[in-house]
């Protein structure tokens, strides 16, 4: 299979999202319309190291697809990540780099059984592309859960966002989960959430984003309830 051909993005808009993400506005230069599948990512080539493959860097497309040329990217501040330094601390509105994409097989299957959304950090970024998607094209769907780990309601990203489409999106459930913060939502970690709500054993899809040790933990557990490994899906984040 023929690799994608590198194109040119063009940073339009950056806006602080957090105390360390920022999102990034992507302008791919070229085309008219940049057109990929809700849970896709793209490889940015930043001028960071001499060797390629030392310099490419993959993010989760958030924004949903709208017939533009334009992506969202957010994006989390590494402490010794030298992409997000650059990203970070150089770039700024005009700035531009190699493109490629979109790439990658985490999208959603036809949405006939109850749907698992399982998030840690950043890993959010591909549910919000497909919970956008599903509103806006009003796709029949079964119930819809998403399960967003963080450690304090600072770490939070999109939190406003995911509240208000729990009012606009049918049989959409939003749960956020904090591990070290006490407040009026769910404490601890993400995996006793999923384990109660299945646990009539109903068909369901999972989809599981986020830091590797939650996906390991994660994809044990839902294995160990009972269901099939093809109904497991995840994309991990460092």
């Amino acid at each position: 299979m023929a690799l994608l051909p590198w194109q040119t993005g063009k940073v339009i808009r950056i806006e602080d999202h957090t105390y360390n993400t920022k999102q990034f506005w992507i302008e791919i230069e070229g085309i008219d319309r940049f057109d990929f599948v809700p849970g896709q990512f793209v490889t940015l080539d930043l001028p960071i190291h001499e060797r390629p493959n030392k310099r490419w860097r993959s993010y989760s497309i958030a924004s949903r697809p709208d017939h533009t040329n334009i992506i969202e990217l957010i994006i989390v501040r590494s402490a010794d990540g030298a992409g997000t330094a650059y990203l970070f601390e150089q770039a700024t509105v005009g700035t531009t780099f190699p493109v490629r994409g979109p790439l990658g097989l985490f999208t959603l299957p036809a949405l006939e059984e109850a749907l698992f959304l399982i998030c840690t950090g950043t890993g959010i970024a591909p549910f919000n592309s497909m919970l956008r998607h599903i509103q806006a094209h009003g796709t029949p769907h079964k119930a819809i859960h998403l399960i967003f780990g963080c450690r304090k309601k600072e770490d939070l990203l999109y939190y406003a966002d995911m509240q208000h489409l729990q009012t606009a999106l049918p049989d959409f459930h939003y749960i956020p989960v904090l591990s070290r913060e006490t407040w009026d939502g769910r404490s601890g970690y993400v995996h006793p959430v999923y384990e109660e709500l299945c646990a009539a054993k109903q068909p369901a899809h999972f989809f599981i984003c986020g830091w590797r040790g939650m996906i390991d933990e994660a994809r044990q557990r839902i294995a160990a309830m009972g269901y099939d490994k093809k109904a497991i899906h995840f994309e991990l984040y460092g």
